[in-house]
């Protein structure tokens, strides 16, 4: 088997929870080159619907969906929806995602379950929804979930988003465990730091330059050097033997201590 036949996605299906986001849509651009069929799963219809026509655009096949997925009901019927439209779905991508920087002290309820319901809840839904749906169709699948340093670190002025991403550490290792035994692999990705919507208000030049002293490479992350590790774990054939995993993918930033 050749190099680029390992990480060929033709003939798969992958379903992208957050896919109208930074990293979301970059996601399903980088999937949907690798040769599988797209599902832009995001709560904008308008961003759906331009993500899905870029990958078309480019040749490929790509499915906006609307959806709420801190809704529980909604992801059922959005399942279906795929499932009518495609016949199963092979990879499933959970990369929602919101932030909040309120100190310790002020934080309330509200902001607390607001993000906890967006970046752990909803992903475990939709594990539960996606992985039975991968069950019942046979032939295993492979869900990644996206993490961040901030679930191994806790970093600084985001105390519930960092809860919230050990969560999906945990999440993500007990799923490889309990889905093994149906082909379905679990692994995630830990992100470092790379410009998005919900964290642009956290980068002030200050914060910048301590992550940049911090940070081996010395720069930001781009999305797309998200893709090579997303395309490898959602690929069967190029990562066959990884579940469990959580690959940092941060410029050597969870490496360095003093």
């Amino acid at each position: 088997m050749s190099v680029a036949s390992l990480f060929s996605l033709r003939g798969s299906v992958a379903a992208v929870v957050g896919g109208t986001g930074t990293l979301g849509s970059t996601f399903c651009r980088g999937l949907a080159s690798a040769g599988a069929s797209v599902v832009v799963i995001g709560r904008s219809a308008e961003r759906a619907a331009a993500v899905s026509s870029d990958i078309e655009s480019a040749g490929g096949t790509a499915m906006p969906l609307v959806m709420d997925v801190t809704q529980g009901g909604m992801l059922e019927e959005g399942h279906e929806g795929i499932v009518r439209r495609f016949g199963r779905v092979h990879v499933l991508v959970n990369a929602p995602g919101v932030n909040a920087s309120t100190p310790f002290l002020a934080l309330g309820d509200e902001e607390w379950e607001r993000v906890l319901a967006t970046n752990l809840t909803s992903v475990r839904r939709a594990c539960q929804v996606f992985a039975k749906g991968m069950i019942a169709a046979g032939g295993g699948g492979s869900i990644v979930n996206i993490s961040s340093v901030a679930g191994e670190i806790p970093l600084s002025r985001v105390l519930s988003y960092s809860v919230s991403k050990a969560g999906i550490n945990s999440l993500t290792r007990w799923l490889a465990r309990e889905l093994a035994p149906h082909r379905i692999r679990v692994n995630a990705i830990a992100p470092g730091f790379f410009p998005a919507e919900q964290n642009r208000r956290l980068l002030t030049p200050e914060r910048v330059e301590a992550i940049l002293r911090h940070t081996p490479l010395g720069r930001l992350g781009d999305p797309h050097e998200l893709v090579g590790a997303l395309v490898w774990l959602a690929s069967e054939a190029a990562s066959s033997f990884v579940t469990g995993a959580i690959v940092a993918v941060d410029g050597g930033f969870t490496a360095t201590t003093v």
